[in-house]
């Protein structure tokens, strides 16, 4: 996603302009159909993260493919800067925004991942981030590979939609309240709530190894890519510095838990999000310079979770490694 921000005191993240769906039943304009779409995303964005890890899990991509922003980006949007001759090498663009103006000439709302786009007529179909990773589950079900995991049963449905809620507000947007807000009040109103939060979720956490029954779901996914971002930007560069992320016991080793399992670390590029965060935001970091820490291979640390039981995919299967062309830098590179 591209931070958003209000006039006020208070960071407030404008909503998604682009809310269509694609769907199976033919409920909308836009068919599930293989190799119709691009996902367009970005290493270093957690909202696009979420999007990326469920595609790996259900195994999606032989039927949508993928497309990565880089990590900088200008008033212009998102655009693709580490691709030969800075274009996206199937749909053509330099810059994202110009998938988002091929859907509405006019569109002059927010440019932001992930963002479907269809590849024939090059517009953009949906930029819907919290609907997307749901209709991955649900709207592609005919395509997911053998062994895939429920990523949102029936059965729990209300309990992580409660969870995603929560950490929704005080957690992955919580963080970008406390880092642009304006004010010291708003600051500290975003900062107290984030850690409250946190505080909460250690403790349901403690006993079980997953937010919602014994395998991962997508509340999981959704916690998690504010997590592994917390120490490399959002500690230092949003002031959410009552602890790191390594300080906390519980949410540390959670943490590593899921950065262990495929589909979660082999994702990440600690390189790109501090790119991003400190090289983009120059109202907080005017001088542009990334700093060089934290140390990163402590991810691969032991964790001892699985001794509070629980199966990552169910009765299911982990995926396979990434395509060609989507595996990140291994830890430390």
């Amino acid at each position: 996603m591209g931070a958003t921000q209000s006039t006020t005191e208070t960071f407030e993240r404008e909503p998604v302009e682009v809310t269509e769906r694609i769907t199976a039943d033919g409920s909308s304009r836009w068919p599930v159909e293989p190799g119709r779409y691009r996902l367009i995303a970005a290493r270093a964005c957690p909202w696009a993260n979420r999007a990326v890890i469920v595609r790996r899990l259900l195994g999606l991509e032989p039927v949508i493919s993928m497309g990565i922003a880089g990590p900088l980006h200008d008033e212009r949007s998102w655009r693709f800067h580490l691709d030969p001759d800075n274009r996206d090498p199937v749909l053509g663009i330099e810059y994202l925004g110009e998938a988002y103006r091929k859907a509405d000439p006019d569109y002059a709302a927010g440019i932001t991942v992930p963002a479907m786009v269809e590849i024939a007529s090059g517009r953009v179909v949906t930029n819907d981030y919290a609907q997307l990773t749901l209709d991955f589950s649900s709207q592609w079900r005919a395509f997911h590979r053998a062994g895939a995991p429920d990523l949102y049963p029936d059965a729990h449905r209300g309990e992580i939609d409660e969870i995603n809620e929560q950490v929704f507000h005080d957690v992955n947007n919580g963080v970008y309240k406390a880092g642009f807000a304006k004010g010291q009040a708003a600051y500290e109103k975003a900062y107290q709530a984030l850690f409250e939060r946190l505080d909460a979720l250690s403790e349901r956490l403690a006993s079980r190894r997953y937010l919602v029954g014994d395998t991962i779901t997508e509340a999981d996914i959704r916690l998690w890519v504010t997590l592994v971002r917390f120490d490399a930007a959002y500690h230092g560069h949003f002031a959410c510095n009552r602890h790191k992320l390594t300080e906390m016991p519980v949410l540390w080793a959670y943490a590593r838990d899921l950065f262990q399992t495929p589909g979660f670390g082999d994702t990440i590029d600690f390189a790109q999000i501090k790119q991003h965060y400190y090289g983009v935001h120059t109202e907080i970091n005017p001088t542009g310079i990334v700093p060089v820490g934290p140390e990163v291979t402590n991810w691969l640390t032991p964790h001892g979770r699985e001794q509070l039981g629980g199966h990552p995919f169910g009765d299911g299967t982990p995926p396979g490694p990434p395509p060609v062309g989507e595996a990140v830098p291994p830890l430390g590179a």
